[in-house]
């Protein structure tokens, strides 16, 4: 048995290891979160506004870019202290912006207890994302090394599913993660359409139950909005509170929905309270180009590598639906449902170019366009003087499958580590089999 003296040790040696513990992650913290003074030259700069700037220069100091010039004209940048990254024959883009994931909320789609995405009832705009974000995701540095350095959080479930917002794929925890808090409200459109399969209820009963939800639909959005209008209500309702920001315009308003009558009646419903929504999925966009640009629309068009979704559209429909929208000038950015695909971001914007929009206005679909339609774009999204340093170098074409390959990268000017489990799995195998790189 331990005498009260072994105890009063053993006790001691463990707060010891505590405190040398918390000093070892408050240093490590302070190195992540260190701001790098750097000047990077000879690179072709990859604006993101739809600028190319070849043989350029860029200074970034305390987290921010200070000056970007092409490097044949007389240079701006006096900084002795500074950093110089000689970054010649090689690309620097701006960090990519995943805009609609389950990043950081999802681990392994098929085991439910990694899940936390997805909340019991129909109506839940009290419902936050950004707290169940996990920034110890084994998927965040995968998806990262591939040049997506920030990404909207979804939560899902039910009609209204909640709040989104916006987070760096780097950080401690969710409070050092975050880049905006509660980015908008995110409403899942009661779809219309009318299924004809052997497993679908009746035709009367679909419709039947659609009704019933915009009925729900509508009468939860105007109780909210008459709960927000009174000054000091008798009792807190949580989730009358969560949507005053939406109607007064600080937050944004997300609408799942892909066909047409679902879009334009979606569209219509929110004109009612003064909205102005983003339509997320939209795989009948093309069907309704007027429509949307009448209204003023932006879309985040989900998955462009897919196949159509009716028999007789054309078997690329899908990866060239974005340059269509690009030619009837509707604004829109590239985003890919769930979470571990978020590392193919750069390539289905690569895709696009491939099939009509041109390519420095591809990579915009993933980075100053997404950036316009969450409401970061002026601090995030470009490399343009005044704004965040989030940015990375690649030695090849970042929209290319082939030839992309991201050796650096960082997020408001601290330089983040790019190693993963999966490309130490590849080194370690090809070193165990003697297979040359």
């Amino acid at each position: 048995m331990m005498t009260w003296k072994m105890k009063c040790l053993t006790k001691l040696n463990r707060m010891k290891k505590s405190i040398l513990i918390f000093a070892l992650s408050i240093v490590n913290y302070a190195y992540a979160q260190q701001k790098e003074n750097i000047i990077f030259s000879g690179a072709t700069i990859h604006v993101g506004n739809g600028e190319l700037i070849e043989n350029g220069r860029m200074h970034i100091k305390n987290g921010i870019i200070v000056v970007i010039e092409n490097a044949q004209s007389t240079s701006t940048i006096v900084d002795p202290t500074a950093i110089v990254i000689n970054a010649t024959g090689k690309h620097i883009y701006p960090g990519l912006i995943a805009p609609y994931t389950r990043l950081g909320l999802e681990e392994v789609e098929a085991v439910r207890a990694t899940l936390d995405y997805f909340e019991v009832g129909e109506l839940n705009p009290n419902v936050r994302a950004l707290i169940s974000y996990n920034t110890d995701s084994k998927l965040i540095p995968t998806v990262r090394s591939n040049g997506v350095l920030t990404a909207m959080t979804v939560p899902e479930g039910g009609i209204v599913t909640g709040s989104s917002s916006l987070m760096k794929l780097a950080g401690w925890n969710w409070e050092d993660a975050v880049y905006k808090a509660d980015v908008g409200i995110h409403l899942n459109w009661p779809s219309m359409r009318i299924y004809s399969a052997s497993w679908a209820p009746s035709a009367e009963d679909q419709k039947s139950n659609t009704e019933k939800r915009f009925i729900e639909l509508r009468k939860f959005f105007n109780q909210a909005k008459a709960y927000n209008e009174i000054s000091r209500p008798l009792v807190k309702n949580l989730k009358f509170a969560a949507m005053q920001d939406l109607f007064s315009g600080k937050k944004k308003l997300f609408i799942a929905a892909d066909y047409s009558k679902d879009i334009i009646a979606a569209v219509n419903f929110s004109k009612e309270f003064g909205i102005t929504p983003i339509i997320v999925g939209a795989r009948d966009a093309h069907l309704v180009l007027n429509f949307l640009k009448e209204n003023n629309i932006a879309i985040i068009l989900e998955n462009a590598h897919s196949l159509p979704s009716r028999e007789d559209d054309d078997i690329d429909l899908p990866y060239k639906k974005a340059a269509i929208l690009y030619n009837a000038g509707i604004k829109y950015c590239m985003a890919i449902n769930g979470s571990w695909q978020q590392r193919n971001l750069p390539f289905e914007a690569g895709t696009t170019a491939a099939y009509g929009v041109p390519r420095e206005m591809a990579l915009r679909s993933v980075s100053l366009s997404a950036a316009e339609i969450l409401g970061v774009a002026d601090n995030l999204g470009s490399l343009t003087k005044g704004k965040d340093a989030t940015l990375l170098i690649s030695t090849g074409d970042l929209l290319d499958m082939k030839s992309s390959n991201v050796e650096r990268a960082w997020i408001q000017g601290s330089e983040i580590k790019l190693k993963n489990s999966q490309n130490e799995l590849n080194e370690k195998y090809l070193k165990k089999y003697g297979i040359d790189q």
